[in-house]
């Protein structure tokens, strides 16, 4: 992971801002006192929060996995009028 001194994130935040964007790789904004930040995208920020939601329904990764060792041909097709 890319770091950069809050000083020279403050002169380039357009850059940096668009470095996270296009890239997908967070960078570590540092200071002297020791409380450094992280700046990813607010893309890569959602995608964390709905990992964090999911993984926090009991059996829902679980499900997520076994679901992945399913053959496609097997799997059924979305029926959103269809009972659940």
């Amino acid at each position: 992971m890319t770091a950069i001194s809050v000083t020279r994130a403050r002169e380039n935040i357009y850059q940096i801002l668009s470095e996270v964007n296009s890239s997908s790789q967070p960078i570590t904004i540092t200071n002297n006192r020791g409380k450094n930040g992280v700046l990813i995208s607010e893309e890569d920020w959602n995608a964390i929060q709905e990992t964090l939601y999911l993984n926090s329904i009991p059996g829902m990764a679980e499900s997520i996995i076994e679901a992945g060792k399913e053959a496609l041909e097997e799997c059924s097709v979305y029926d959103p009028d269809g009972e659940w």
